[in-house]
Formats: C-alpha cells, sequence, structure tokens
C-alpha cells in the first residue's frame, strides 16, 4: 500500500518518544509543539504532533515532494472523526544509498472515531535525507519519502513490525 492509501485510512496520531496517547480532540491543542526532524522517528513523532494539534498544513509538508491523500483536503478530511490515537515505533535502522539516508520507521496506531470504534494500524514509513554537504538551495530537509500502513487484527501492544526495509 503506498503512502496516499496509507491517507485514506483516517490514520491520526500524537507520537512522541515512541508512545503518546492523546485522550481527545479538546485536549490535543494541549500537546506540546514538536517538530524534531533530526532522525526518521523524532520525523515520525513530529507528524503525528501535528495531526494531533491539528495543523494539517505542517503534518502535510512532513511529507516533501510526494504528499499523501493527493491534495491537502483530502488529508484533513482523513482526520476529520479521529478522537483519540496511540503510537508506539519500532527499532529504526538507517540505510545509505546515491547520497541519500534512508531510514524506515516501523509503526503501530491505535485510534478511535467520533463513535468509540478502536482500529489499529501497522506499517512502516520510510524518512529519506539527500546529503545536506552536497545540497544547493532550496534545502530539503529530512522529508517523508513514503509509508505503507494497513488495519490489523494484532493486538496494538504487539502491532509494531520487528523490521522494515529501505527502497532498494
Amino acid at each position: 500500500m503506498h503512502h496516499r492509501a496509507f491517507a485514506s485510512l483516517a490514520v491520526s496520531a500524537a507520537l512522541l518518544a515512541g508512545s503518546f496517547a492523546v485522550p481527545n480532540a479538546a485536549r490535543a491543542q494541549d500537546a506540546p509543539y514538536v517538530d524534531d526532524r533530526s532522525d526518521g522517528a523524532k520525523l515520525v513523532q513530529s507528524l503525528y504532533n501535528a495531526i494531533a494539534r491539528k495543523e494539517y498544513a505542517r503534518a502535510y509538508a512532513y511529507f516533501g515532494d510526494k504528499p499523501p491523500a493527493g491534495d491537502y483536503a483530502s488529508f484533513v478530511l482523513g482526520y476529520k472523526n479521529t478522537v483519540d490515537v496511540e503510537v508506539k515505533t519500532g527499532v529504526v535502522t538507517q540505510e545509505g544509498a546515491a547520497g541519500s539516508l534512508y531510514a524506515p520507521v516501523p509503526v503501530a496506531v491505535r485510534s478511535v472515531d467520533k463513535d468509540g470504534k478502536e482500529r489499529v494500524f501497522a506499517g512502516c514509513y520510510v524518512t529519506r535525507i539527500v546529503n545536506a554537504a552536497i545540497q544547493e538551495p532550496p534545502f530539503t530537509p529530512l522529508h517523508i519519502e513514503s509509508a505503507e500502513l494497513g488495519e490489523v487484527k494484532t493486538p496494538f501492544a504487539e502491532a509494531v513490525p520487528k523490521v522494515c526495509h529501505s527502497p532498494s
């Protein structure tokens, strides 16, 4: 499943330090602002922090030139009914390829919608940065290159994939 498909799943979450829950939409704005592109896991955490705070433009921008859902309006619509989320990340490895560093980030997401329906998703984000020393302006920061997540029946506590792979 491509990252565009992920966005259509209406997965939303707030992610800080591996696992973080946001009790409800009213408290989402109380989540501290996190915008950290220092590594792949922290970038994914920042994505979900933006979504939890309903800062969808910031969340959308973490995807660089390959935004999910095709357009911004569709991206925002995907999070319309989400009120409670929890996310866990697994072990992240970093791999170099042709002047870029890729970091596959295993993720499990538990979301609850306005009707109280709980869903668990699992999969991988792949983050990428072009070697900063060889870039010319405008600088392209670490960004989400792709995401593949799908709904699973596995309990949330066990749903984080053991491994994710960089693109070949």
